[in-house]
């Protein structure tokens, strides 16, 4: 099943229900107005929205509207809880060894995981506003699941049982702002914005095989001004799979309806200490940073530049039809005028 949340004047949106060719879609008022009244009462209106997808993708439904990307708010506009972990170690290795850093074991054994804002994301198609790029503006490409209620202490293996929906994610960071950020010692704050998740989230069952072991096996694309620049494959070096990571942030507390937990930048090793770009014939990066990282170990210091006012990044993940399964997250780094009167 794949679902939307129309622009609709208010906080939340209207939740539409999204054919799966991502053609069609059409509101469904009379079982949940919007996706966080459809979460919370998960179990009671899951089949009847599934009857909706169902009618949907066999022929017309009363209602039905051409499905516009652009329309989209983020699918949760606003959420209860937003934790992004960072599942793939090779991502914080490489931070770390730029930095002439070692690694702590424990970094394999225990995620490492922020909890980030979750009351202004940005909608899939929005311009990515910022005030300065002297700030290191950059983006993140990630996965993250939608859980129902997650009881405090869960295994993982039930965890998993409690991840309902599965989006895309640019989690846009402000590399320049960080290191002052941790230093305090009270963690990310303003170096981490608002970010933007896929226009369509999606049950797991619509990954098909691609979802194992609470991983999605498929590439994340992403193109950085129109250029291809990334397609690690999510499923490999996921150190941690989305049932341990959900555990993990369920560990001292429970979980509200509509908790959306990332998982961090999908990064491959693709046999070398340091991933490989496309260009020199590997899967290439789902972020600015670790490009620059890799030329330190290299090079001494970085060369590429964060983002700077009018470039774009593109986010899409396909089926192995070729057929886009979420929507994409297609953006513009904007300066920020300030606030309006």
């Amino acid at each position: 099943m794949k679902l939307a949340t129309y622009r609709n004047g208010t906080r939340d949106g209207q939740l539409m229900v999204v054919s799966k060719d991502l053609t069609r879609a059409v509101a469904v008022p009379a079982i949940a107005s919007c996706m966080q009244e459809a979460i919370d009462n998960w179990d009671d209106v899951e089949s009847k929205l599934n009857d909706v997808y169902t009618q949907l993708n066999k022929g017309s439904v009363d209602g039905e509207v051409t499905f516009e990307q652009v329309m989209c708010e983020s699918p949760l506009p606003r959420a209860y809880q937003w934790a992004d972990g960072s599942a793939y170690v090779n991502h914080v290795e490489l931070v770390r060894k730029a930095r002439g850093a070692e690694m702590p074991p424990s970094f394999w054994e225990d995620p490492l995981m922020y909890q980030g804002g979750s009351d202004d994301f940005l909608g899939p198609h929005d311009e990515i506003q910022m005030g300065s790029t002297e700030w290191g503006i950059d983006f993140e490409g990630e996965i993250a699941v939608v859980t129902d209620d997650v009881p405090m202490g869960v295994d993982a293996k039930s965890a998993a049982s409690h991840i309902k929906l599965l989006m895309l994610v640019n989690d846009v960071s402000l590399r320049g702002l960080i290191p002052g950020e941790l230093g305090k010692g009270f963690g990310f704050f303003q170096s981490k914005p608002s970010s933007a998740f896929s226009p369509v989230a999606v049950t797991p069952d619509e990954l098909g095989s691609a979802w194992k072991d609470s991983k999605v096996h498929l590439p994340l694309l992403s193109e950085y001004n129109g250029k291809p620049f990334g397609k690690p494959n999510a499923g490999e070096d996921m150190t941690f799979d989305f049932g341990q990571l959900v555990a993990h942030a369920a560990k001292t507390r429970n979980l509200g309806a509509g908790a959306i937990i990332g998982s961090g930048t999908v990064s491959n090793k693709q046999g070398t200490d340091h991933g490989t770009s496309i260009a020199e014939g590997g899967v290439g990066y789902s972020c600015i940073a670790e490009v620059r990282m890799i030329e330190t170990i290299r090079d001494g210091k970085p060369t590429t530049e964060f983002m700077k006012f009018g470039d774009t990044i593109h986010m899409e993940m396909k089926d192995a039809n070729g057929e886009s399964i979420f929507g994409a997250i297609d953006q513009k780094v904007v300066e920020y005028k300030g606030p309006s009167e």
